[in-house]
């Protein structure tokens, strides 16, 4: 079955970001030239997907109205003759067909995820973390989709991480297929270093099969009261087979200050209008 929808989950809290996201999503804060969700957004619309469903919360109207049409700043830019900044705000409410699930509690991924069930129905989809951003971009997702297409099950993207910083993640116990595809024999959520069952960290973006629908259903929450997505995807990996695929090129976590600073700096350099002169005016090598 080809996959024709997308789950953005894009109602965290933000709290690492506060007090700037007490007022401002953090899908909003901008990297580069566009905010944080565009990119999740493009880089779905860039793998054939025809519905993007967004699971935002309070105070994420913001959301919603960035890729709302606004006619009067069009106008006034047609007018302007500013025909370059007319044609980026003109073509967001197009990029996709886009529909809002409100979250009413933050009750963990998990939870988020199985607020789609209604819209996505029994097919298989697309779940992007918005903080997760590839250098690779779509090629990942197309990837993924077409281990997807060859083993009828759902897809995790993996990326080895170091031994300190194990414990941030979800971490999963592999058997090596071919190449960078793994089959997923066990997940643990955030295990002690000691305890990890390997380096292969869980990143944000998935393929999965709507069996995950009940297994959400039946999971009892876990740490702070939150539905994990891994402690579902463990349940079903009792009864259908669940495939990794491990990432290469840049990865950046915009879901921390650090982490989004240090993918707004290397976007930047890498961009084609604003990189040479960010290199030129501020990162000259000494002599």
């Amino acid at each position: 079955m080809l996959i024709s929808k997308a789950v953005i989950a894009a109602a965290g809290m933000g709290t690492r970001f506060l007090p700037i996201t007490r007022s401002i999503p953090k899908e909003m804060l901008p990297l580069v030239d566009r905010p944080v969700i565009q990119y999740a957004v493009e880089e779905a619309v860039a793998c054939g997907i025809n519905l993007v469903v967004m699971i935002t919360a309070q105070g994420k109207a913001s959301l919603e109205e960035y890729f709302d049409r606004n006619i009067e700043l069009e106008r006034s830019l047609q007018q302007r003759g500013k025909k370059n900044l007319w044609e980026k705000i003109h073509r967001l409410p197009d990029m996709a067909n886009i529909c809002f699930i409100h979250q009413k509690e933050q009750l963990g991924l998990g939870h988020a995820v199985l607020s789609t069930k209604e819209v996505i129905g029994k097919e298989p989809f697309v779940l992007i973390l918005p903080d997760d951003l590839f250098e690779q971009k779509e090629i990942i997702l197309q990837k993924m989709l077409g281990i997807y297409q060859k083993f009828h099950g759902s897809v995790i993207a993996l990326r080895q991480v170091s031994h300190e910083s194990i414990g941030r993640y979800g971490v999963i116990r592999a058997k090596h297929i071919d190449g960078n595809i793994y089959q997923v024999l066990d997940l643990v959520e955030k295990p002690r270093p000691e305890n990890a069952p390997s380096d292969l960290a869980v990143m944000g973006r998935y393929i999965l099969t709507p069996e995950i629908f009940p297994e959400l259903e039946a999971t009892a929450p876990g740490s702070g009261g939150e539905i994990q997505l891994t402690d579902a995807l463990r349940s079903l990996l009792e009864k259908q087979e669940i495939y990794g695929y491990v990432t290469e090129g840049d990865y950046y976590d915009a879901g921390t200050i650090p982490g989004w600073l240090h993918a707004t700096i290397s976007l930047a350099l890498k961009h084609p209008e604003f990189g040479p002169e960010l290199r030129k005016n501020f990162f000259v090598s000494p002599e």
